[in-house]
């Protein structure tokens, strides 16, 4: 069995590399990096470097001061830098839309608006995966990503379901609208789920916890859609309202 490096940690599954030259190099080869840990108050060259290919490839940098390093790195010499890596590899739109493809089907997105609740992604990609959507995709800032805690939670579908992390949910909107795919963002004020149309491809914006879809994803979006409700509650918890809608998509498709 290949021994780990002295700089490697495992955390719920997430890897926990450290180091500045392990780092920086990490950055250099454009590594799948979920979380950059950066020490408060710590500086130089070497650091500067680091923090220029953190920006340029949209990492979020957590800054934080030493003793949480020191807890990371189970009180290594971590130089005052660390980065967790998921613990599954992200995927690209283009292999979405090649699974969708190898099925011959038409291509099925969720787009995850800010979820910040690993146990929510993790929630969404189990229904994800019953019911035949080809990509999660997700924000690279201000979200969970790809966690131990969300893995397990998925009860395995995280190995199934390609996630997508991008920089900007606006822009990736305009570019499967460029491809074909209607795009309809959950709103309380949307129409009504039961007179949707939701043949051809599609994709389903799901929003943040507590303040939902944002506006400029919204305005992007070529319509909304809501559930009908008849209790008091206005709302739903983000992983069940994207399992109704999600069902509502498959119904249509499932053989």
């Amino acid at each position: 069995m290949k021994k780990k490096p002295s700089n490697f940690r495992k955390l719920e599954q997430e890897e926990i590399l450290f180091g500045r030259h392990v780092v920086f190099n990490l950055f250099n080869e454009e590594k799948q990096v979920n979380r950059f840990y950066l020490q408060k108050g710590i500086g130089g060259g070497q650091i500067q470097a680091i923090l220029k290919k953190v920006k340029e490839q949209g990492v979020v940098i957590q800054e934080v001061p030493k003793s949480k390093l020191d807890e990371l790195t189970q009180g290594a010499n971590h130089q005052g830098v660390a980065v967790t890596l998921p613990p599954y590899e992200y995927k690209t739109l283009e292999d979405c839309f090649q699974l969708a493809k190898d099925k011959d089907e038409a291509p099925f997105f969720i787009i995850l608006d800010g979820i910040e609740d690993p146990h929510n992604l993790g929630s969404i990609l189990r229904t994800a995966d019953a019911t035949g959507v080809h990509g999660v995709i997700i924000p690279k800032r201000r979200a969970v990503g790809l966690t131990g805690t969300v893995a397990k939670t998925s009860a395995g579908a995280i190995e199934h379901v390609p996630v997508v992390r991008v920089t900007n949910i606006s822009q990736t909107i305009q570019q499967l609208k460029e491809q074909g795919v209607w795009v309809f963002a959950s709103a309380m004020h949307g129409e009504d789920m039961r007179s949707w149309n939701t043949s051809g491809s599609i994709a389903i914006v799901i929003g943040n916890e507590g303040e939902g879809v944002s506006p400029l994803v919204e305005e992007t979006s070529d319509g909304t859609v809501a559930i009908p409700m008849t209790g008091d509650i206005e709302s739903l918890n983000a992983s069940v309202a994207a399992a109704v809608l999600m069902y509502e998509v498959a119904r249509h498709r499932l053989k």
